[in-house]
């Protein structure tokens, strides 16, 4: 996107595989994508990719598993990659399975660490002690959650407290019951983002488009809850059925699509300015 707000399409290629990165997902828990904290975007993707450090294996588990959506949300990373690069903004992405630890709970949910995920039971985490939890803690989810911390300082600091907007992926079928929509805007209480998106994404005219389906936006202590209703900064979450996406082109045009939407939606009067978060 240029200062006018005109959004230009990416030729962003990058695709990354469980095998290439295995190992380097060990020592680097989070890829920061460098954007102008201007844009007044704030990318994220909590559940990028399903790398598992060497040392852990994977956690018991068949490998066909860890090409689940329990291992991972299929197709986020790339729209995610996509959208940052066509609105020029920066992203932060993890780059470890949420199996070990999911970086969209609080960081003293129950369910931080799944013990049975969709009816598989994960080995490796099956008898987890609090000291093992507190590892994963320090080592993969706390800095995720530094970094967004650090890039909404950056945004702030250039004058425009930045939107969040977080990429997710649904599955098309889930138990037996099909899923009918494309995509599924996620919100809590604060509209300055998801109403606008939701109309943008209701104009496009080929979509069938939910509104806190399958799941709610009203999550107490999830990322968006952490980070942005606890600061007032405005926000919105976007899951997109997987199987729209798990080709990379797809995925690549998904994120084109959401750049084009967000970027008629850039610089909307209040977009971009800190409220008074809701009582706790």
């Amino acid at each position: 996107m240029t200062a006018a707000g005109r959004y230009i399409p990416s030729m962003l290629t990058r695709q990354s595989s469980l095998a290439t990165e295995r190992n380097d997902g060990a020592n680097t828990p989070i890829e920061c994508i460098d954007g102008d904290p201007a844009i007044g975007f704030l990318i994220l993707c909590d559940h990028a990719t399903n790398i598992m450090p060497a040392e852990y294996g994977d956690l018991g588990l068949p490998r066909r598993e860890l090409e689940r959506h329990i291992a991972y949300d299929i197709g986020a990373r790339t729209v995610a990659l996509e959208l940052a690069a066509g609105l020029g903004a920066p992203a932060i992405l993890t780059r470890f399975s949420r199996l070990l630890i999911d970086p969209n709970r609080d960081s003293d949910d129950p369910t931080l660490v799944m013990r049975i995920a969709d009816r598989a039971v994960v080995p490796g985490n099956a008898n987890i002690d609090a000291t093992e939890i507190d590892a994963r803690r320090r080592r993969f989810h706390e800095p995720y959650h530094r970094a967004i911390d650090v890039g909404i300082e950056r945004g702030i600091a250039a004058g425009v407290p930045p939107a969040l907007f977080s990429v997710h992926s649904f599955t098309p079928n889930f138990h037996g019951q099909a899923r009918p929509w494309h995509a599924t805007v996620l919100w809590d209480a604060d509209p300055r983002l998801p109403l606008p998106l939701l109309r943008a994404l209701d104009d496009e005219g080929d979509l069938v488009i939910g509104e806190n389906v399958p799941y709610s936006g009203k999550l107490q202590g999830d990322t968006l809850y952490s980070h942005a209703t606890r600061r007032g900064l405005a926000h919105a979450l976007i899951e997109i059925r997987q199987d729209l996406i798990v080709d990379p082109e797809e995925g690549r045009k998904w994120g084109q699509r959401l750049a084009r939407l967000l970027s008629g939606i850039c610089g909307t009067p209040g977009l971009n300015e800190i409220v008074a978060p809701p009582p706790a």
